[in-house]
């Protein structure tokens, strides 16, 4: 049926802001953030939150800020209402994380709101509002310099919004997680949260990297900062900065992923899409890694007004905020690799030393330096491994650069081989226990970073195909065709379109003349449509030098000599990402003999 026709007119400012509050009012949470980045844009220095009832019986919000005259009060509640913007200029480069005016006003609207304040040289002052339409009355109270926003009974007039909300456990978790968010955000800022009348939690403020650190490791846990690798990036205008965990630390869902773009925390789908490429070939499949990322730009490089709730943001330069992720995290995993303090051998039990330790510097199959010239010389990559056996001289089980009386000598931080396990796992003994090693998985890692780093240097090489191949997609699609022409160039592409809804391939790069072409570059403009980069080629000539590598290593119940494996220890040292294999399997794992000392209990 149709409706009724209604005149248009102009809404009243009690339905307005309802209206606004569905927009910026979801949860008590919320609320809490909205307050929280008023106190921050104040400049706060320390922040109390006080709750009731998940949040749904009152927030209250206190902070040391600049505070709100007297005669602003009431204007604070006013919808559009801010002191932080004044002209086009100040949105376009916005550095406050409010600045829309709705907050206070989207909030009084549903809630009995209590604002307190007061700025320096004059008394503080109050209004309360219940909200319905009323003029504001304000009248003098004692405070200190900063603002109090006291709210109560969330959505009292407004009981089907009432009836949506979780239970009072549930509700209190949103609200500690924006607390957390926001604390991760301001290390100068001290935080402290109460619920029911007792302290959850305390943070004071965190100026150096100790206390940072350990503000993180509050936070998030001490496993997330066990595993973190500290990640400081700067290039053409840009800073990244902040920790990238490991890839044997990992979640089944997104929740420990932490980026802040200029302070203010985002989920964007370019930054997401970028850091998970990052961790591409290190991640097992199905789970998702963890990191805090701090980005920091020129604030009139990235729009942060595309959201109602601003957690999403548009970069004008999105490739080059892709490629700075890509590399900055990408390159922090590569260097992660096996690492133990300098032990000299006067400290250490040689009588216990593995009896035939390698000194040769030959690697265990490939070498980083290996080069290809092209495409068809991979191959002699793949030949059967070479083991250094000839340069693996032993005496009387030990080698007299490593005798206990001689100087500066030190241990690996993977040890020396004392045995092999069924044919497939390494075990050797380093400075602080035992290690063990899949050996396939590790050598598989080598061959492939070899095989990378070949491909690398001689650039990919494209070939024409013999019969052009066209794909009929949408209109969408072929129209970015045209604007992408420079990254199919760039990895070896060549695709033009042909009609209004038809492209057509007509060059590949040659590693890749085998693979599926009209799903390739389907691939890529789905990237290029959804977040305006793509690195689908690299990721599909990877997936084939990743199945090439795993072909062409050393397999199980194949025995090894103590050089062999010694020989695979030091490779394993050398190589980047050499923690996981292509799959994301751990290569290898250790115990310290305080572990296998509690393990078998000795001592009690």
């Amino acid at each position: 049926m149709r409706s009724e026709q209604r005149p248009i007119q102009v809404l009243s400012p009690r339905l307005a802001n309802q209206i606004a509050a569905g927009e910026v009012v979801e949860r008590p949470a919320s609320v809490l953030k909205e307050l929280i980045e008023n106190a921050l844009d104040a400049g706060a220095t320390q922040i109390d939150v006080d709750c009731d009832s998940g949040g749904i019986g009152r927030i209250r919000v206190r902070d040391n800020g600049r505070g709100i005259a007297a005669s602003e009060l009431p204007l604070a509640l006013s919808r559009h209402a801010t002191s932080k913007i004044r002209d086009l200029d100040d949105l376009e480069a916005v550095t406050t994380l409010g600045f829309r005016g709705e907050a206070l006003a989207s909030i009084a609207s549903v809630s009995r709101l209590d604002l307190s304040s007061a700025i320096a040289d004059q008394p503080g002052a109050r209004v309360i509002v219940e909200g319905r339409d009323m003029e504001p009355a304000v009248e003098p109270v004692s405070h200190p310099i900063g603002t109090t926003v006291d709210v109560r009974d969330l959505f009292f007039n407004t009981p089907a919004r009432r009836k949506f909300l979780k239970t009072e456990r549930t509700e209190f978790n949103h609200l500690d997680m924006v607390l957390i968010r926001q604390a991760l955000a301001r290390f100068e800022v001290g935080f402290r949260l109460t619920h029911q009348g007792k302290v959850v939690r305390q943070l004071p403020i965190a100026l150096t990297s100790q206390t940072q650190e350990e503000r993180v490791r509050t936070l998030l846990g001490r496993d997330f900062m066990a595993a973190a690798l500290p990640v400081e990036a700067d290039a053409v205008g840009l800073s990244l900065t902040g920790w990238a965990c490991q890839a044997t630390y990992n979640r089944a869902q997104t929740d420990c992923q932490y980026v802040f773009v200029n302070g203010r925390i985002v989920r964007d789908k370019l930054i997401s899409t970028a850091l998970r490429q990052a961790y591409r070939d290190v991640l097992f499949h199905g789970r998702h890694p963890c990191y805090l990322l701090y980005l920091t730009l020129d604030p009139a490089q990235v729009d942060v007004n595309v959201h109602p709730t601003k957690h999403e943001v548009r970069f004008r330069d999105s490739r080059l905020i892709f490629d700075f992720l890509l590399k900055s995290v990408g390159r922090v995993l590569a260097d992660a690799r096996p690492q133990s303090p300098p032990i000299e051998g006067s400290q250490l039990h040689w009588a216990e030393r593995p009896t035939e330790p390698v000194i040769s510097q030959q690697p265990f199959a490939f070498s980083h330096s290996a080069r290809a010239a092209s495409v068809d010389q991979l191959a002699a990559l793949m030949a059967p491994p070479q083991w250094p056996m000839e340069n693996a001289q032993a005496t009387d089980g030990k080698d007299a650069s490593l005798d206990a009386g001689g100087a500066g000598a030190v241990i690996p931080p993977l040890g020396y081989a004392i045995a092999q396990l069924h044919g497939v796992f390494v075990l050797a003994q380093n400075a602080t226990g035992l290690v063990v090693v899949d050996m396939h998985a590790a050598h598989e890692r080598i061959t492939y970073e070899a095989l990378k780093q070949a491909m690398d240097e001689q650039r990919l090489v494209s070939q024409p195909l013999l019969i052009p191949v066209t794909v009929h997609v949408s209109d969408r699609e072929a129209a970015l065709v045209e604007d992408a022409d420079a990254v199919f160039s760039e990895f070896g592409l060549q695709v033009r379109r042909m009609g209004p809804e038809s492209i057509r391939i007509e060059q590949v790069p040659a590693i890749l003349k085998h693979a599926n072409h009209a799903d390739l570059v389907k691939d890529v403009l789905s990237d290029l449509a959804e977040v305006g980069v793509s690195d689908r080629i690299v990721a599909t000539r990877d997936q084939l030098l990743s199945t090439m590598a795993c072909h062409g290593s050393v397999r199980a119940n194949r025995q090894l000599t103590i050089s062999e494996m010694n020989a695979l220890l030091r490779d394993i040292e050398q190589t980047e990402r050499s923690g996981q294999c292509n799959h994301g399997r751990p290569t290898w794992t250790s115990m310290t003999m305080v572990e296998l000392d509690r393990l078998f209990l000795r001592g009690r």
